[in-house]
């Protein structure tokens, strides 16, 4: 069986059926706590509950998608000049956009950099990119340590 590759689209809530509609209104008071099951959820909103399991792994609000673009690495650099040049540099060519970044003084000849990506523009996938990255001179050590 072939696997498909997943599709997104953002869409106005106003044009969504009313089944969907009502699926998220569902997963906000879960996840606000205003109500503690889904049963409290789907009767509140006027849904039924094989409506809510059917849709419920498939809709997400716009901004819990972007979050889910967001990676943490853990980076163990040679105290070289230009090897963070170089991953800085590495990681804008595949499109990832460096959000935040912070490095240890360098210990025995190593530094430790955290540094939080937004791959949503990734030219390939956060695996071939680690891969990657791990390869460049200078890394000795690359991994994804949290996302969102």
């Amino acid at each position: 069986m072939e696997k498909r590759e997943e599709q997104f689209y953002l869409i106005r809530s106003d044009v969504l059926p009313e089944s969907i509609a009502k699926t998220i209104e569902a997963k906000k008071l879960l996840d606000s706590g205003a109500v503690d099951t889904v049963n409290e959820a789907v009767d509140r909103v006027g849904l039924s509950r094989s409506a809510y399991y059917k849709y419920k792994d498939s809709i997400f609000p716009f901004n819990s998608m972007m979050q889910n673009m967001i990676v943490t690495l853990s980076l163990y650099l040679e105290h070289q000049s230009g090897v963070l040049s170089n991953v800085l540099k590495f990681v804008a060519e595949r499109g990832g956009n460096v959000l935040t970044i912070n490095q240890t003084i360098p210990l025995q000849g190593m530094a430790n950099v955290a540094m939080s990506i937004d791959t949503a523009q990734l030219s390939q996938s956060t695996t071939e990119f680690l891969e990657e990255l791990h390869a460049l001179d200078g890394v000795r050590r690359a991994a994804i340590v949290g996302r969102g």
